[in-house]
């Protein structure tokens, strides 16, 4: 048996088919909270030995947004300044096709040990036998036709140009217990265990047999993988004890739902990882909530900074049931991150979706920074502020009149407000208290209603039923904008006399 595991290695291990998935960097916080929290090595290792499902710069788009939501592996595949492919550390290499030669080795000793063998059956006799058991309703499992043929027929039958595949010769009784830390001990019948193929047709490997060699050769302590991955763990174990090799821990994560208790996928919403960042969600609120995702820190507290999750991080507080992915939440979140990040920061991140709407900086910053806690995600600037940098407005839509006001009462209102603001130095009008006490005092010299008085002016200032307040409107227009909005105002309430 080798030495025990001593140090923490983990590693998350993609295949290159795409885009980042939301739950894929779910599984890369997990990796890389508990490496950090125990002082161990995060590892991004590429499984790449299924061809058929890599895409062009899968490698890159999965790196780049590990980079953007600031989980950084320490060792692995990565990319450069240039945006190259490099890997980095002592136990590469790290993209797992490149271990195809030591992958062949190791299924090459497990068949002398008798614990794996060539299977040369058809793909017409595979499909034939599927068929066959469910017409039956048994579970469809290889039959294990080929596990008698000795090794030298094999090898006759491989010279002679014979296709094969390799699987591994798993016991048909008894059990196998699998130590889980998120579900504890699991017991599984062999008998309901396939013998997994090992070495495909092509002579690449499966999962099956590269992920556990590749673990092995990495020193991998804890194996944190997907829940769809737990059934498959005794074959893992298998490989494990055939080598005598140390077992990591394996801890498998609850799944990613729906609110319909679906299993997350496209259909039903966006899941790759770009896709909320390009809308507007801050890196830190999205690890923030995807952190949350199946792990109760044990706290009503939900605002957690990166480090803080790894200061907290315990696999033992993960749940064993699936966890609901709710958008509302995530939502919640990103809003509070914006209300609280500095202001240079809140203003950087949302100039992108502004900058064409005017050539005003100053009153692009005012503007911004007044609709600031009512955004969720950094996109929803446009939404709402495009009104607010329009040089007109068709008040035909709304009304400019309070309740039962007439159009002179409203126009009278708003000249008032009109003279008010004339006679404020800019410095005055660029704050909201002092705009406020002048109007109310304006008020209350008139013996006017607030309503009666605010409203038309709140109007206005935006041309919308709802807006922000009149003295913030006021204060963030300044004295030459709002004075303008306001005349604009008058204009349309006397062609209505």
């Amino acid at each position: 048996m080798n030495k025990p595991l001593t140090k923490v290695r983990v590693r998350f291990a993609p295949s290159p088919t795409g885009f980042l998935h939301i739950g894929g960097l779910r599984t890369a916080l997990y990796n890389e909270l508990l490496a950090k929290h125990l002082g161990g090595d995060f590892i991004l290792r590429i499984e790449d030995t299924d061809r058929s499902r890599a895409v062009e710069n899968g490698i890159e788009n999965i790196c780049r947004s590990l980079e953007e939501c600031g989980v950084i592996p320490n060792e692995g595949v990565w990319i450069d300044n240039k945006n190259r492919v490099i890997q980095r550390g002592d136990f590469g290499p790290y993209i797992q096709s490149e271990r195809q030669q030591k992958h062949l080795a190791y299924a090459k000793d497990l068949i002398r040990m008798n614990k794996a063998y060539y299977c040369f059956c058809s793909s017409e006799r595979l499909e034939k036998l599927r068929e066959d058991q469910q017409i039956s309703k048994r579970p469809t499992m290889y039959d294990g036709l080929c596990r008698a043929i000795t090794n030298d027929e094999a090898e006759k039958r491989i010279e002679k140009g014979e296709s094969y595949v390799v699987r591994l010769k798993l016991p048909k009784t008894g059990s196998v217990s699998v130590v889980d830390e998120i579900r504890g001990e699991i017991k599984f019948e062999w008998s309901c265990i396939d013998d997994q193929v090992i070495i495909k047709s092509d002579g690449m490997p499966t999962y099956h047999l590269a992920a556990t060699c590749d673990d092995h050769d990495m020193a991998i302590s804890h194996v944190l993988r997907g829940d769809e991955w737990l059934p498959s763990t005794p074959k893992h174990v298998f490989i494990y004890e055939a080598f005598g090799w140390s077992i990591p821990k394996f801890a498998h994560l609850p799944l990613l739902l729906n609110s319909d208790h679906s299993k997350l996928s496209k259909r039903q919403g966006d899941v790759a990882v770009t896709d909320y960042l390009t809308k507007g969600y801050l890196p830190e609120a999205v690890i923030n909530f995807v952190a949350l995702l199946g792990w109760n820190p044990g706290t009503d507290r939900e605002v957690f900074s990166h480090d803080e999750l790894a200061e907290h991080f315990d696999l033992a507080k993960v749940n064993k049931s699936g966890a609901v992915f709710n958008v509302e939440k995530l939502d919640w979140l990103n809003s509070q991150y914006l209300r609280t990040i500095p202001q240079e920061q809140y203003l950087s991140l949302t100039h992108p979706f502004v900058q064409e709407l005017t050539d005003d900086a100053a009153l692009r910053d005012r503007v911004l920074l007044l609709v600031r806690d009512r955004v969720v995600k950094t996109s929803d600037v446009v939404q709402l502020t495009d009104y607010l940098f329009k040089q007109s407005f068709d008040f035909s839509t709304v009304s400019l009149t309070w309740k039962t006001q007439t159009p002179t009462e409203a126009i009278e209102r708003i000249e008032a407000v009109c003279d008010v603001l004339n006679q404020m130095p800019d410095d005055e009008i660029a704050s909201i208290p002092n705009v406020e006490q002048r109007l109310k005092s304006l008020i209350a010299e008139k013996g006017w209603g607030n309503g009666d008085t605010l409203w038309p002016v709140r109007v206005a200032l935006s041309g919308q039923d709802k807006s922000p307040g009149p003295f913030e409107l006021i204060s963030t227009y300044g004295k030459e904008r709002a004075i303008q909005r306001l005349k604009s105002a008058i204009q349309h309430l006397e062609n209505l006399i």
